[in-house]
């Protein structure tokens, strides 16, 4: 059998002073669709379907993790939350498995095979998997059901029942114990209690268009939902507000505000460079239409970079986003309801995937750098991106928003304006003040 990693190309090539490609890995079989996971330093993707491939960000090039247990290919995974021990949970057809990295990785340098924990089997195809913020319980998406798996004793917990259609995305409420909350393609939203199996809520119908992606941000105690037609739906999950509506957003209405703001300010020299990319040329005289499905919504703290490199962002407007598209990565600003920055796959000729079918994000606070992993539409490529949060702010943010503006005053202070009283007052205060400091008179010292 042909060794994975042979597959496994460097590409150092900086695509800009805010992103680079770092890897890029092609598998025989397609991850279109399939859920990957990023932490903070370690990228997760299936490489010809049954083999789980991890990648971490400080190990030498072409070296990569092979985690082997899987006889079907693999649908989803996802990494805990916890980073002692850091746990990774896959999912295909015939298992559930749980790995320990750090167990994993002590395993391959000893020369063993590394092996994993069965948490869960035949439960049918997993389309998405989360752990809960404790790391002591999974909840799997299969089909319309949503089952929650305990960790350690590998029985399940509930077995969730309501969705008209498949389960595709699943999230542990942060802040209140045992809530779990999916969506669906039945274009609807649930909030479950997963410790008495019961369902608490029941979203009406939101669109015409399946539910794909969700986010929960724990600061403004907001559900965001994306949709594959490229709306945002966004709920309030306070008490008070009973999953009230917040906003609905057109991704790419939003998108084509932030061209033209840029191209106003002159961040685009040509007209051409704003416009949003609206066919994708696949061959010879075919061509397809772009939309904007949300495929994955992630957290993205602009809190912790210097107000000198966030531009027009102020410090107390840091609630944002990340929105990852099949044909970009945009940074939403939750307070504001506007995009901040946007990433087009095809602005970067040296990028290996110009349309995606999957991704993940996963954020580094020590430097500010976010790891995007992302599988082709068309084909097995899967490319590892590293992006300058930074400098992706600074370069695409307006100039000059944050400096002071001096207008040179035509005419004096009018005696009726409230500010003649102050110069007025400011003028004989220093008089009286230079009278009293000044040196003394001849006839004085007489």
């Amino acid at each position: 059998m042909e060794n994975p990693q042979d597959n496994f190309s460097s590409n150092g090539g900086c695509l800009s002073d805010a992103v680079t490609e770092k890897y890029l890995v092609e598998s025989k079989e397609s991850v279109s669709h399939v859920q990957l996971a990023c932490s903070m330093q370690d990228c997760a993707f299936p490489l010809d379907g049954t083999e789980l491939c991890i990648w971490n960000t400080k190990s030498p090039s072409h070296q990569l993790l092979i985690l082997r247990g899987h006889h079907q290919p693999i649908t989803a995974m996802a990494f805990g939350n916890k980073v002692n021990p850091l746990l990774i949970c896959s999912a295909s057809l015939d298992y559930v498995i749980m790995w320990n990295l750090d167990e994993c990785r002590e395993k391959v340098l000893q020369g063993l095979v590394p092996r994993g924990t069965v948490v869960g089997s035949l439960l049918g195809k997993v389309l998405c998997l989360q752990l809960s913020p404790d790391d002591h319980v999974v909840a799997l998406c299969a089909g319309n059901k949503v089952f929650t798996l305990d960790i350690e004793t590998q029985a399940v917990r509930a077995e969730l029942q309501g969705h008209l259609g498949p389960v595709t995305a699943v999230e542990f409420c942060p802040w209140r114990a045992g809530t779990l909350i999916s969506v669906s393609e039945d274009r609807g939203f649930k909030v479950w209690d997963h410790c008495t199996g019961s369902l608490i809520y029941s979203s009406s119908v939101l669109s015409a268009y399946p539910l794909l992606s969700l986010f929960i941000d724990a600061e403004s105690r907001q559900l965001v939902t994306g949709c594959a037609d490229g709306q945002l739906w966004i709920f309030s999950l306070m008490d008070e507000h009973h999953y009230r509506r917040v906003a609905r957003v057109d991704l790419r209405k939003k998108t084509e505000t932030f061209s033209t703001r840029r191209l106003k300010s002159g961040l685009c020299s040509q007209p051409e460079e704003s416009q949003l990319p609206s066919t994708s040329v696949l061959g010879k005289g075919e061509q397809v239409e772009v939309t904007f499905p949300v495929l994955r919504l992630a957290p993205c703290d602009l809190s912790l970079i210097p107000n000198s490199a966030c531009g027009c962002l102020s410090s107390e407007n840091t609630q944002c986003m990340w929105i990852g598209s099949s044909v970009g990565l945009f940074i939403f600003n939750l307070a504001n309801l506007e995009v901040e920055a946007a990433l087009y796959y095809r602005d970067f000729q040296s990028l290996s995937i110009p349309l995606a079918g999957s991704c993940a994000l996963g954020s580094r606070t020590a430097d500010h750098k976010t790891l995007c992993l992302l599988a082709s539409l068309f084909g097995g490529k899967i490319a590892v991106l590293e992006i300058d949060l930074a400098a992706l702010i600074r370069a695409q943010q307006c100039p000059g928003l944050r400096q002071s503006l001096w207008v040179p005053a035509s005419s004096c202070v009018l005696p009726t304006s409230p500010l003649y009283l102050e110069v007025a007052k400011e003028k004989s205060t220093k008089a009286a003040s230079e009278r009293r400091c000044g040196p003394a008179s001849p006839s004085a010292s007489l």
